[in-house]
């Protein structure tokens, strides 16, 4: 009987753990989707700097009960302009909103929200450091927060009618909020 040499198992095995994960990557339902190391977790201390005189987000806010969204966004963001006339309807509908403008001239967040009508009860600068204990890979990104400053969903990318209705609203109902169905304009 000849001797396997460990060098020759390991190709075969290196293989079928690629293979594995590959397949597991395939049956995710959202590929894109990242999961969030902060969902259940009570969501990070809040560092921001006040944005005009706007009134400043603070952990008062997010750890108050009810359901809320922290959106974090910017001014250059395209994605964000995309997302904005959302955000509008959603505040008009009683939703609790608030912003984080992430690494955006004073002036230039004051100018968008000027220009484009504030959606957020609250708001903050960040440099990025927020953005950072939050886990944020790029902007627009959105938070659900529960009545105990638990974070129950993190969402990537732009609300959208469809992400809003498949997504975002089944969070903040299984977390005992209130929120209406977004149509499409």
């Amino acid at each position: 009987m000849a001797k396997v040499s460990p060098l020759m198992v390991l190709p075969p095995v290196l293989f079928l753990a690629i293979a594995a994960m590959f397949m597991w990557g395939l049956g995710r339902e959202n590929p894109n989707e990242l999961p969030s190391t902060l969902q259940g977790k009570l969501a990070p201390t809040l560092k921001l700097k006040p944005l005009g005189d706007l009134p400043v987000l603070t952990d008062d806010l997010i750890r108050k009960p009810g359901v809320k969204l922290v959106n974090f966004w910017a001014s250059w963001c395209v994605s964000c302009r995309v997302e904005h006339p959302n955000l509008l309807k959603l505040s008009k509908a009683g939703v609790t909103l608030y912003g984080i403008d992430y690494k955006d001239k004073p002036e230039d967040g004051l100018k968008y929200l000027s220009e484009f009508e504030n959606p957020f009860l609250a708001i903050g600068a960040d440099s990025g450091r927020q953005a950072i204990e939050f886990g944020v890979y790029g902007v627009p990104e959105t938070f659900v927060i529960d009545g105990n400053g638990r974070i129950v969903l993190r969402f990537p990318g732009p609300i959208t009618a469809r992400t809003w209705n498949r997504t975002i609203r089944p969070a903040i109902i299984k977390a005992g909020g209130t929120a209406p169905e977004l149509t499409e304009n």
